[in-house]
């Protein structure tokens, strides 16, 4: 008996020395800054001289005109660039896939390159694409598209479809990567069974492909969606959240509380976990509407 307890014993003192140091890395790095993250957003006050307001904060979002800006701005990116990017990815992982498309490799890497860019360089890049004089109002302007300049960084329904071409861009190649390594994963002999049955590669497409991905496409979907709502940087370095406020974010209003306007660290971290709300309410929205039964 003293030897089976010595013998557990130290099987978890063994074990414990593996995940002791990262169970204290993240409780120290994750958990304790979320937990005081929440006691800092019922405080209210300028700087660090902080005081007690209770859930004064959370009322006062719904009643904060920028704060609503900058929900609907988000949003928007939301709806109109995750679907964007998970079709585009989609198809273009579907494309790549196929073994007797050339320079497959090369094509793959193109693709995936925006995704390991800065995105201080990518956004400053974008920013001088789209300006006025910019590369590309001059190549619309040489093939007649259009008769003058289009304000892409100063109109603020322009600015936002600027910004989406921008994340799109960068972050289609991303996707891209988790379907490719999904496709390989299927095998091959059962598109070739749906082709002697007759199945046309539409048919696959919608029949096969897209049910052996649905996992693959509800998890991208998600991460998508974190991502985009808590865009920031292209943003800050396009359009720096204008004109206005047409195009800033919640975490770039998050940053103007925090070190642009007078200083409320309380009220910022309450607009940091309204954003945490939002992941919450969008990732249960997507798990429903995918039909997840372990949900």
């Amino acid at each position: 008996m003293k030897n089976s307890r010595k013998h557990r014993v130290k099987s978890a003192t063994i074990g414990w020395s593996f995940v002791v140091l990262a169970v204290v890395m993240i409780c120290t790095f994750t958990f304790y800054p979320m937990v005081h993250a929440f006691m800092m957003s019922l405080q209210s006050g300028t700087g660090t001289n902080l005081t007690f307001v209770g859930l004064d904060n959370y009322a006062r979002l719904l009643k904060d005109p920028t704060f609503l800006t900058t929900v609907k701005n988000t949003v928007i990116y939301l709806i109109i660039q995750v679907p964007i990017m998970i079709i585009l990815a989609l198809f273009i992982s579907v494309l790549l896939n196929n073994p007797k498309l050339k320079f497959r490799g090369f094509f793959r890497t193109a693709i995936f390159l925006p995704c390991v860019t800065s995105l201080v360089a990518y956004s400053v890049i974008f920013k001088y694409l789209f300006s006025l004089d910019g590369i590309v109002n001059i190549l619309l302007m040489k093939i007649s598209l259009i008769s003058e300049p289009i304000q892409w960084l100063t109109d603020p329904f322009w600015a936002k479809i600027t910004i989406i071409v921008a994340i799109t861009w960068r972050w289609t190649g991303y996707n891209m990567i988790f379907y490719l390594s999904a496709l390989q994963n299927i095998d091959y002999s059962i598109y070739e069974s749906a082709k002697m049955d007759g199945a046309s590669p539409i048919q696959q497409f919608f029949k096969i492909t897209i049910p052996m991905l649905k996992p693959i496409i509800l998890f991208t979907s998600i991460i998508s969606t974190i991502g985009t709502l808590q865009l920031f940087d292209e943003v800050m370095n396009i359009t720096q959240g204008g004109p206005g406020n047409a195009t800033m974010t919640i975490s770039q209003y998050i940053y103007n509380l925090s070190f642009k306007y007078t200083p409320d660290f309380g009220y910022a971290a309450t607009v940091s976990y309204a954003i945490v709300i939002m992941i919450g309410i969008f990732s249960i929205l997507q798990f429903k509407v995918a039909g997840d039964k372990n949900e």
